[in-house]
């Protein structure tokens, strides 16, 4: 008797991202985000922004990369499909005075023409896309010949990399659903826009979490940011305190402070890729 072959169902990707936009929405991850702002400084360095550039923030979060952008000079539009977080965005960019064009928009259906921008980036935002494939096909199309796309991806291997897999053994993912931290990976990359790339650079970057202690990390990612939000939500006490214990585990293993403070490096590429 042959061996059945199981069959592969194409995920649902509209309930997932349904799901998806109901974690970011939950806490707020500005609180965290804030703290990332020197990544997205980085990386428009890295792309070698210019003032005049038309500059799209794509998965923008509450806009470190497009403050960025925006202290450079560029005619920056900044889009995510969670409203909150836009929200939290334009707050920052009143506060300093920096023009900025804000839009509610979905990552993998951007409503841009072709070639439209100069730069397109995105700073730990859109590695989350449920459709990778398509998400990174749209951040091709907007972009012009011979224009920069720009990304920070956590690895696979780094801490954020090692707290999804604590996630996922505690709230399993949706079925078929690629893990984002493979963004931060040359191989994937590689899949992802070699075909339309006329080059692609991948710098290891670190960077470092600082916090008053592990268990001051713990109640920021447990009471703002999403993905933890929401795992602790749906587990319950019993599960829920299982849970904390493997993520001060985790940070246990990282920690490089001996003072009681929590200081846990945490790797993501930088990348920059010339369209062709």
């Amino acid at each position: 008797m042959s061996a059945v072959a199981p069959v592969e169902t194409t995920p649902d990707y509209a309930a997932i991202k349904a799901k998806q936009n109901a974690a970011w929405s939950s806490g707020d991850y500005a609180i965290v985000g804030t703290t990332l702002q020197i990544v997205g400084e980085s990386l428009a360095e890295a792309l070698d922004l210019r003032s005049g550039q038309r500059v799209l923030d794509v998965a923008a979060g509450n806009g470190n990369f497009t403050l960025a952008a925006a202290r450079r000079w560029a005619d920056v539009v900044s889009t995510d499909y969670v409203p909150t977080l836009l929200a939290r965005g334009e707050e920052r960019a009143a506060a300093e005075r920096l023009a900025v064009d804000f839009r509610t928009a979905d990552a993998e259906e951007l409503p841009f023409g072709d070639a439209s921008f100069d730069v397109v980036g995105s700073t730990f935002g859109v590695m989350f896309t449920p459709d990778q494939a398509k998400a990174a096909g749209e951040l091709m199309r907007v972009c012009r010949s011979g224009g920069k796309i720009g990304l920070a991806n956590w690895t696979p291997d780094g801490f954020i990399g090692e707290l999804f897999k604590v996630v996922g053994r505690h709230v399993p993912p949706p079925a078929g659903i690629r893990p984002p931290a493979q963004w931060g990976t040359r191989a994937r990359l590689e899949e992802l826009f070699g075909d339309g790339a006329a080059k692609i650079e991948a710098t290891p970057r670190d960077f470092v979490f600082r916090y008053r202690s592990p268990e001051h990390w713990l109640e920021i990612f447990r009471d703002y940011y999403g993905p933890t939000h929401k795992a602790f939500a749906a587990l319950g006490p019993d599960r829920g305190a299982a849970f904390a214990r493997d993520l001060l585990e985790l940070i246990g293993r990282r920690n490089v402070a001996a003072d009681g403070t929590m200081v846990v490096p945490s790797a993501y590429l930088e990348v920059v890729i010339t369209r062709r």
